[in-house]
């Protein structure tokens, strides 16, 4: 029996690309920019694309594979995919949530944590030998029993927000409608409401042009001077101008942030802030949780072509 063409593009690792050999005809590509150069005839013939990148997937790129029925995107965000282009041609869209909602919420308070206790610039104190020579370092600020609020109450916001609340802290978050929280949550019909009402903001709101500059110059005003935010959602949810403003005349403490407008290229001027901590884009980068995302990827599309249903479809 002939094997199906699996097109592949972006940058897996090796046990993605052992599995993938398994049942698949196997064509790798580095980026979506790359597809014009596979021959016709082997585009023609693919019918399952293993999308791993952020580069946009739209109706030209799809166009060039006729024979396309399912993209598996690597990772919960989609928003590279167009699902409208992909519904008008009948080609289904996959994800991979839930498997990652603990390693991204692990990542949000460890850089909250790590930014409100100066944990970078103390362990560079202690490296330079400034403990022997200067003595202790200047001192932090308290985390636990503050006020936190988050920015889209999904599967990783409320993974963030369980988390947040064994710190003893008070959770407000903001979402379209209420949803059904512990008591004592507090819900804010209003973006500007929840960063009024918070010491600590993090955005954990799904990517898309719905939620690009959610998190708007009105938005940032209405932090409080000691408000610190926290992103581990899309560069694209958050006016990257205004917060660079806001933090560069220090109307706001800080920024804890894994994404960036643009990336890997981010905009210099974060690295000349000390109020921020940075990290690049790391949210879900654990080897069990890689392994996780890529086993689900390739569980959809063999799913798809076996007329199984999908087990986790966007479309």
């Amino acid at each position: 029996m002939m094997q199906s063409i699996l097109l592949a593009i972006g940058a897996y690792n090796d046990w993605d690309i052992l599995d993938m050999h398994a049942g698949f005809d196997l064509t790798q590509l580095a980026s979506v920019s790359d597809l014009a150069m596979v021959d016709m005839a082997r585009r023609a013939a693919v019918k399952a694309v293993a999308y791993k990148g952020h580069k946009p997937f739209g109706a030209a790129e799809m166009d060039l594979l006729p024979a396309l029925e399912v993209i598996a995107n690597y990772g919960v965000g989609y928003d590279a995919i167009d699902v409208a282009a992909a519904k008008q041609r009948g080609v289904r869209v996959t994800n991979t949530p839930d498997v990652l909602n603990d390693d991204v919420a692990d990542l949000a308070v460890g850089m909250l944590l790590a930014f409100t206790r100066n944990m970078m610039t103390n362990a560079e104190w202690l490296a330079r030998g400034d403990w022997a020579e200067k003595g202790d370092p200047p001192l932090a600020r308290k985390f636990s029993g503050a006020r936190v609020g988050i920015m889209g109450l999904g599967r990783i916001g409320r993974e963030i927000a369980d988390r947040l609340a064994a710190f003893k802290m008070e959770i407000h978050y903001h979402s379209r409608s209420a949803k059904d929280t512990p008591e004592g949550w507090v819900w804010h019909p209003t973006p500007e409401g929840l960063a009024a009402s918070c010491d600590y903001m993090v955005v954990a709101l799904i990517g898309g042009k719905q939620t690009e500059g959610y998190v708007s110059r009105d938005v940032i005003a209405a932090m409080g001077a000691d408000a610190v935010i926290a992103n581990i959602s899309r560069g694209s949810t958050i006016d990257e101008e205004a917060l660079l403003e806001a933090l560069e005349a220090k109307r706001i403490r800080g920024a804890a942030l894994d994404v960036f407008r643009v990336e890997p290229q981010l905009d210099p001027r974060f690295q000349k802030l000390s109020n921020v901590f940075l990290q690049p884009h790391q949210g879900s980068a654990t080897i069990e949780t890689r392994k996780a995302m890529g086993a689900l990827q390739r569980a959809n599309i063999r799913a798809h072509l076996a007329g199984e249903p999908l087990l986790t479809p966007v479309n």
